[in-house]
């Protein structure tokens, strides 16, 4: 029986899933272990669980990847569960069978469940013979390039290039018109190939600025199958989600309940034992399509714990040890509102670079939810998902859990690594996110180029030339301080300015004037200070080589350049390239000797799960290549050298 009594839980993931799960395996009496690679031997999830076993170095495909360390880990440990969370071996039918077969129970559906969602083609052809709306496409088992050309033209464009054992945004192409279609399949073969190791693809007619709302599902073992509601997750960059609330504003309770009884008869489909989500987009008329189901919890299942007020792990638990759902559909409640967001270690204004380093400073609201792994000092790195935390707010209304999660997540602490929090504050005060009105083009549409224009204030750079000034003369003597030079960089600008004593003051001049500040720094962390008799509390970070300041709406990231070396030749012309994140070189598309143009792909770097490119800076050739395929790379290491053309 794979539905049985159990005792011990080994979390087969990390971070703030792990974390999660944990607590509320904990909150029942359950014993839990903890898997960690090399990276998180000290992370947050290894330090709540009652045992820990290193399963490998940091490379997923090493770790968290390999189902025979985790089974394993199971028998060293003594657990006689495994929860897989998501991403990871969540979704890998081999992996519960592998469970299975050890004699442990995994906490989640059947094999064959998972086995016939996550092959999206197949998932379709089932959800057209169960009766579910589907987008009308081509998801044959002929997947050639050959026969993907051919069937595009019954399909007709725009339409959607996807990888069959996809998820998480990646694998995904919107092709507008013929021409751009065969690329198009080459690089979501390619995508799909890295990611998922599987390379099989469908196409779907593209459904425009449609909602992404999605139905939370839950079966037991006698036979019961209810929905908990829906949950909207239009506002999206990448085909990845970024803000997801539940209920959906664009969703009314006659609505609900046609959405609701599709999903159940998905999960009818295919006998559905656990937590799963049924995918639908929903287009201006009312009118939805089966996307995909998700035969695990979902990283937005707070949202519709805050709404109904049940523990979805919890349920979990329950449901594989083999009781019963406790109730039933007439007995789910929608009380209120909630809103989740995404943090990411991304920069919003650098095209959403993942971003590594230390996070030095860490500190969640103490209001609101917030579900995450961190520890004050914890290295955000490039083996695992930029996503570092989800904070959530709950409100009797939409308004009210808006306006509280925006006053959350200014009170949230993070310093030391670049996020998107202030990209996300300017999501949840858009007018259109307000109004209720976001759909899946939301951001495209409102942001497109995501950098904000703003500029540092002749105030805030005064209090980091303070800042600075300190670090880089620790045995400063305030009294006879006169002149002291420090050089700023932020957003690309550079800023001299000269930092004196006057008395309990502080004079700073600049090319703009000069600025007066009146200081307190008795709290660690924080700045308090006036430079026109209004008192500010500032929390910030000095490292280095750099000043962060976090101002509620930004968090202004200002470098101190005061002693850096003068930038190289090969800097000054723009041909040496250098990585921008730490990662792995996964193509090299150029040989030594070749003629490039700005902006040619010179090769791609994947890191935290994506792939970037890097782009040729100016015409010119190809004089040295640094690095094979397989090389990792550190941050800002040589990678190639473009010597541009004679002038």
């Amino acid at each position: 029986m794979m539905f049985r009594p159990f005792k011990k839980i080994l979390v087969a993931n990390r971070g703030e899933i792990a974390c999660r799960i944990i607590q509320s395996a904990k909150d029942r009496g359950f014993d839990t272990v903890a898997v960690v690679s090399e990276a998180d031997a000290q992370a947050r999830h290894a330090r709540m669980a009652d045992q820990v076993v290193l399963i490998g170095p940091a490379p997923v495909g090493q770790s968290y990847l390999d189902a025979n360390r985790i089974i394993d880990a199971a028998r060293r440990s003594g657990a006689d569960a495994v929860h897989p969370g998501y991403g990871f071996l969540s979704e890998r039918a081999e992996f519960a069978e592998a469970c299975i077969d050890a004699g442990l129970v995994f906490i989640g559906p059947r094999p064959d469940a998972i086995r016939a969602m996550g092959d999206k083609s197949e998932s379709k052809r089932r959800m057209i013979a169960a009766g579910v709306p589907c987008i009308p496409g081509y998801e044959g088992e002929d997947e050639t390039d050959a026969r993907l050309i051919e069937a595009a033209i019954a399909i007709g464009y725009p339409m959607m290039v996807k990888a069959s054992a996809g998820g998480g945004g990646r694998g995904i192409r919107l092709v507008a018109k013929a021409e751009d279609l065969a690329s198009a399949i080459i690089s979501c073969r390619s995508e799909a190939k890295n990611a998922f190791g599987d390379d099989r693809l469908l196409l779907e007619r593209a459904v425009i600025e449609p909602r992404h709302v999605e139905i939370q599902v839950f079966g037991d073992t006698h036979g019961q199958i209810i929905h908990l509601g829906e949950r909207d997750c239009s506002v999206q960059r990448r085909h990845q989600k970024v803000v997801e609330e539940a209920p959906s504003p664009a969703v009314d309770a006659a609505l609900r309940a046609r959405m609701g009884a599709a999903a159940v008869k998905a999960a009818q489909a295919i006998d559905y034992v656990g937590a799963g989500t049924v995918e639908f987009l929903l287009d201006s008329n009312g009118e939805f399509y089966f996307l995909e189901m998700n035969t695990r919890l979902q990283v937005e299942h707070p949202v519709t714990e805050m709404i109904t007020g049940l523990d979805l792990v919890g349920l979990q638990l329950d449901v594989a040890a083999g009781k019963p759902l406790p109730i039933a559909q007439e007995d789910v409640r929608l009380k209120g509102h909630s809103i989740e967001v995404r943090l990411y270690a991304e920069d919003p204004d650098q095209n959403f670079m993942p971003q590594t380093g230390t996070l030095a400073a860490w500190k969640p609201a103490d209001d609101i939810r917030t579900d995450h792994g961190l520890m004050p000092g914890a290295t955000i790195s490039p083996f695992y998902d930029s996503m570092i935390a989800k904070v959530i707010a709950w409100g009797n209304d939409r308004e009210e859990a808006r306006r509280r999660l925006v006053r959350g997540l200014k009170d949230t602490r993070a310093l030391g690594v670049v996020t998107n929090r202030a990209f996300l504050l300017r999501i949840l005060e858009d007018e259109e996110f307000v109004n209720g009105e976001a759909t899946t083009g939301f951001i495209q549409r409102r942001f497109g180029e995501t950098e904000d224009g703003a500029r540092a204030s002749d105030d805030l750079l005064a209090l980091a030339a303070i800042l600075a000034a300190q670090l880089n003369d620790q045995d400063w003597q305030p009294s006879v301080w006169m002149n002291y030079p420090v050089k700023l960089e932020c957003k690309g600008t550079q800023h001299e300015l000269h930092v004196a004593r006057e008395g309990s003051a502080w004079r700073i001049k600049s090319e703009n004037g000069s600025v007066s500040l009146i200081l307190d720094q008795s709290e660690p962390g924080v700045a308090r200070w006036s430079s026109d008799g209004v008192m500010r509390r500032t929390p910030y970070l000095v490292d280095s080589d750099a000043v962060w300041l976090d101002v509620g709406d930004t968090i202004w990231l200002l470098k101190d350049i005061t002693y850096a070396p003068p930038a190289s030749n090969s800097d000054a012309l723009g041909g040496d390239l250098r990585a921008p994140m730490v990662g792995t070189v996964s193509a090299i598309r150029v040989q030594e000797g070749d003629r490039v143009t700005r902006g040619d792909v010179i090769m791609v770097i994947e890191a935290m799960k994506m792939e970037h490119n890097i782009l040729a800076t100016i015409d010119g050739v190809v004089s040295s290549i640094a690095c094979v395929v397989g090389t990792q790379v550190a941050n800002k290491a040589h990678l190639a050298l473009i010597e541009a053309d004679a002038a």
